[in-house]
C-alpha cells in the first residue's frame, strides 16, 4: 500500500482566489451558529420522545451524560481548531493527526450524517409548517405534504425549505449568519416564554418515579430503554458544535474565535436542555410526552393555547436554523475534501462574487430536496449518530497524538488535564456508540465500505498529498 495514505497534511496556503473562502464571521457569529444547530430538534422533539419512551423524568440525567461526552469532545475540538490550520471539522483534524485515509473515512461519514440529517429535519419542519397553515385555515392537501410511499405525490414544503436555504447559502455566509442570528433570537424568546410559564406550574409528583426505565435494558426485538439509551438518543441534540468547526476558513480570527464559539454554544445549550427537560417533565407526566411537539403540547395541556401557538413559531425557526447550519457544514466539508483532491476538483470552485462554493451548494440542495420530498420521515428518522460519535472519538485521540508527535505546535487553547479529558471523551463517546441499535452499526459499515471503494479507486491517486509525495 502506498506510503502517502498514512502521511499527514501540513498547513497549506491557498493563494488561488478561486479556492479561497471569505473571512467574515466573528466569534459571536460562530457561537450563534452553534446555538442555531444545537437548539432545535433536541429541545422541541427529542426531549418528549426520550422522556416518554426511554428515561422518564431522568431524561435530565440523559442530557447531562450526553452533554459531558460532548464537552470532553468540544474541548478537544477547541484545542485542534486553535492549532491546526486549514479546514475545520473532524475531517481536517483527523487529516492533521492521522493522515489521509482516516481523514477520508471521517469526512465520508460526515457527508452521510449531515445530508440525511438535513432531509430528516426538513420532513419534521414540513409537518410543523402545515400545522401552522391549518391553524389559520389554509392547509395544504395531503398530496403535497406526503411522499409517494405515504399516499401523496411529494412533500412540497420539505423540498421547498431546502431550496430556500440553498439560495441563502449561495448569497454568502455573512447573509446566512445574519438570518441564523435572527432565527436563534426568535427561538430563544419562545424558550424563555416556556420557562417563564412552566416554572409556576410544576407538580413535583410528576417526577415520581424519577427513573422508571432504569439505567439501561434491552427489550424483546432489540429496542433499548433507560437513561443511557436516552443519552444515546438525545446525543443528536448536541452535534451542532461540530458544524461550528467547519467555519474555520470563514472565521475572522479562527485560532481565537473557534474555541470561543464551540465552548460557548455547547455550554449555553447544555444548561438550556437541562432546565427545559426538568420543567417539561415537571409540568406534564412523562407518559404524555410521546408527541411530535412536546413543548407546545405541554402548554396546551396547561391551557396556554396562545403560548403553544408561539412555541410552534419558535419550532419552525428552530428547525430552520438546524437545517441551515448542517447544510452549511456539509458543503464546507465537501469543499475541503475536493480541494485536497479526495473528491472531484469540480466541487472546489468558489464564486468570484459571493466567495461561496456555489456548485457544492447547488448539488447538495437538489439532492437533499429530492430526498426530503420523496422519502417519508419514518425512513429518514434513524439519524446515524454513530458516525458523529466515531468522529468525536478520533478528534479526542487526535489531541493525544499531536501532543506526542508535535509537542512544540503552537496551541492558543489547550484542553485542560490532557490526556485525561481527551481519554474521557473517547470513553464516553465510545460508550454511547455501544448503546446504539444494531441497524445503525449496519448502515455505518455499508456506507464505510462504499467510501473505501471511492477512496481506493479515485481519491488515493488524485489527492494533493499523493501528488506532493510523487514529486519527491
Amino acid at each position: 500500500m502506498p506510503l502517502q495514505i498514512f502521511r499527514t497534511k501540513q498547513v497549506v496556503s491557498h493563494d488561488d482566489l478561486d479556492h479561497v473562502l471569505k473571512r467574515c464571521l466573528s466569534a459571536w457569529d460562530l457561537a450563534f451558529l452553534g446555538v442555531g444547530a444545537i437548539i432545535g430538534t433536541g429541545i422541541f422533539v427529542l426531549t418528549g420522545i426520550a422522556a416518554a419512551t426511554q428515561a422518564g423524568p431522568a431524561i435530565i440525567l440523559s442530557f447531562i451524560i450526553a452533554g459531558f461526552a460532548c464537552a470532553f469532545a468540544a474541548l478537544s475540538y477547541a484545542e485542534l481548531s486553535s492549532s491546526v490550520g486549514g479546514c475545520g471539522s473532524a475531517y481536517g483534524y483527523s487529516y492533521a493527526a492521522f493522515g489521509e485515509l482516516i481523514a477520508f473515512i471521517i469526512g465520508w461519514d460526515l457527508l452521510l450524517e449531515y445530508g440525511i440529517s438535513v432531509a430528516a429535519v426538513a420532513n419534521g419542519w414540513s409537518g410543523y409548517f402545515n400545522n401552522a397553515l391549518t391553524a389559520i385555515g389554509m392547509p395544504l392537501p395531503d398530496m403535497l405534504t406526503k411522499a409517494p410511499k405515504m399516499g401523496g405525490v411529494v412533500n412540497l414544503p420539505a423540498s421547498a425549505i431546502i431550496l430556500l436555504l440553498m439560495g441563502l447559502l449561495i448569497a454568502g455566509v455573512k447573509h446566512s449568519a445574519k438570518a441564523n442570528n435572527a432565527m436563534v433570537a426568535v427561538k430563544l424568546i419562545t424558550i424563555s416564554i416556556f420557562i417563564g410559564i412552566a416554572v409556576f406550574n410544576v407538580h413535583p409528583d410528576n417526577w415520581h418515579p424519577f427513573m422508571p426505565f432504569g439505567w439501561f435494558q434491552t427489550l424483546p426485538g432489540g429496542k433499548t430503554t433507560g437513561v443511557l439509551a436516552g443519552a444515546s438518543l438525545v446525543f443528536f441534540a448536541y452535534v451542532g458544535f461540530d458544524a461550528v468547526s467547519t467555519a474555520a476558513e470563514e472565521a475572522k480570527n479562527p485560532q481565537r474565535d473557534l474555541p470561543f464559539g464551540i465552548v460557548t454554544s455547547l455550554s449555553f445549550c447544555t444548561v438550556i436542555y437541562i432546565i427545559v427537560s426538568g420543567l417539561l417533565t415537571g409540568v406534564v407526566h412523562y407518559s404524555d410526552l410521546n408527541v411530535s411537539s412536546p413543548v407546545a403540547h405541554a402548554l396546551t395541556l396547561l391551557g396556554y393555547n396562545w403560548a403553544s401557538a408561539l412555541i410552534a413559531t419558535g419550532v419552525i425557526a428552530g428547525l430552520t436554523t438546524v437545517m441551515l447550519v448542517l447544510y452549511y457544514g456539509l458543503t464546507r466539508i465537501i469543499f475541503a475534501m475536493s480541494r485536497d483532491g479526495l473528491l472531484s476538483p469540480f466541487f472546489s470552485k468558489v464564486d468570484t462574487k459571493t466567495r461561496t462554493p456555489v456548485r457544492v451548494i447547488l448539488l447538495c440542495g437538489i439532492i437533499m430536496a429530492l430526498i426530503a420530498g420523496f422519502i417519508p420521515l419514518g425512513d429518514l428518522a434513524e439519524l446515524v449518530n454513530i458516525g458523529t460519535l466515531a468522529a468525536f472519538v478520533l478528534v479526542c485521540l487526535g489531541v493525544i497524538v499531536l501532543r506526542i508527535t508535535k509537542p512544540d505546535m503552537k496551541r492558543p487553547f489547550r484542553s485542560p488535564f490532557s490526556p485525561l479529558f481527551p481519554v474521557l471523551g473517547m470513553l464516553s463517546c465510545g460508550a454511547l456508540m455501544a448503546f446504539l441499535p444494531s441497524i445503525t452499526w449496519l448502515r455505518f459499515v455499508i456506507w464505510l465500505f462504499i467510501g473505501l471503494i471511492v477512496y481506493f479507486s479515485y481519491s488515493m491517486n488524485h489527492s494533493k498529498l499523493a501528488e506532493s509525495v510523487q514529486k519527491y
